[in-house]
């Protein structure tokens, strides 16, 4: 099976910090939680007031066995109450080609 890229991209609500964000988004990183079977990894992007994460797994399997745990964690619960829930898209890539 190909590699799943789960990608997220969204603005942050008016009036939150980018420091707790960032703060709340690196516990989040380093939490064993994020890291069930097949997890390969997430990363966080900004592009001026876009922000965006990719989350990397082994297969669609194990992202979708993934993500009760990861829903309960209170840490994501956290990271979203940073979001403007208007700006988010999420898209669930495979990997075509790479080099």
């Amino acid at each position: 099976m190909a590699r799943v890229h789960i990608y997220h991209s969204y603005k942050l609500k008016e009036g939150k910090s980018e420091q707790d964000f960032l703060r709340v988004a690196e516990k989040f990183s380093n939490d064993s939680s994020l890291k069930t079977k097949g997890f390969v990894s997430w990363t966080l992007l900004k592009d001026g007031e876009m922000w965006a994460d990719i989350l990397v797994y082994e297969s669609m399997d194990d992202f979708m066995n993934a993500t009760e745990s990861i829903h309960k964690n209170p840490l994501v619960h956290e990271l979203g109450s940073f979001f403007d829930i208007s700006s988010i898209t999420e898209h669930r890539f495979t990997v075509a080609a790479s080099t």
